[in-house]
């Protein structure tokens, strides 16, 4: 696990601080935003008008942020120089955009790495993403602690400062199309099914914050068509499995931790699987068999 933030305290304090300022204007940027744009993202995907203009605000936010020398967002091709500062930003401007059209929650996933990117987890400093649901918080993982916020009025209100899954898992959700999942996996779901509930709302920080709060397990595994997956390890796997590990909880990529995943590329891909240790050992020995 990342041993914390070290020398980089204020510039830590200055971004979450940003970034408390900024969920409330991305918010209110929405309504106006969702319909589709004429482009793709680095991973094919097509943009909507609300992911490129969260971007932007995010990386014209952090330009003002002293110590950040580097910005990275699934929306651009490469990491672009902010700054004269040695850490580096990965961020999903707006985890869940699909989500925007029939007006389910969604977020925004920030990663700050210690030198240039890609950036393995030993690399990682903190992690945060912020939730556009009914209320508007902000969850930071930071010196291996999780403190959850509340952010409406662009000021950060600590709710918790210590949250930590719950023993007794309740719930599940798990991404990619049915006939699409490995054997092993498919054999995982059929048995949670009968002891866990389903919440899977189709947005990363929807989903695990689901697991944070009541316990379980958060899967988007590989799948017959993409072993890898669909979630990218910079700007997803790696912050959301260091948020979980911070709460108690264990991350896996089907075999080990995802912080453990070598970063070979700014858009690569990684299987996650998060939630309670007991459920991560129990999917890691179903996709062995895979």
């Amino acid at each position: 696990m990342p041993t914390g933030a070290g020398d980089h305290e204020a510039v830590l304090d200055d971004l979450f601080e940003t970034l408390a300022g900024l969920a409330p204007e991305i918010r209110a940027s929405l309504p106006g935003r969702r319909v589709k744009s004429d482009e793709t993202n680095p991973s094919g995907e097509t943009r909507l008008e609300a992911d490129a203009y969260a971007d932007e605000l995010i990386e014209d936010a952090l330009r003002e942020v002293d110590g950040i020398g580097t910005y990275a967002s699934e929306e651009q091709a490469e990491p672009i120089d902010i700054g004269d500062g040695e850490l580096s930003v990965a961020c999903d401007p707006l985890d869940g955009s699909s989500n925007i059209k029939p007006n389910s929650p969604m977020g925004t996933i920030v990663a700050v790495y210690e030198g240039d990117l890609p950036g393995d987890g030993d690399s990682l400093v903190p992690a945060a993403f912020v939730l556009f649901g009914p209320i508007l918080t902000m969850s930071v993982a930071r010196d291996g602690r999780l403190y959850e916020a509340n952010v409406n009025d662009g000021e950060i209100d600590v709710i918790d400062d210590d949250v930590t899954l719950p023993e007794e898992p309740t719930v599940y959700g798990m991404g990619g199309r049915v006939p699409d999942w490995t054997e092993g996996f498919a054999a995982f779901i059929d048995e949670v099914e009968q002891e866990y509930k389903l919440r899977y709302g189709g947005a990363m920080v929807a989903d695990v914050n689901q697991v944070l709060t009541y316990g379980g397990i958060f899967s988007y595994p590989a799948l017959q068509s993409s072993p890898n997956g669909k979630l990218r390890l910079q700007f997803e796997g790696i912050p959301m499995a260091y948020i979980t590990e911070c709460a108690g909880g264990v991350s896996s990529d089907g075999g080990q931790s995802i912080l453990e995943v070598e970063a070979t590329g700014l858009h690569q891909r990684v299987p996650v699987h998060l939630g309670n240790e007991q459920l991560i050992d129990r999917v890691e020995t179903h996709l062995a068999g895979d």
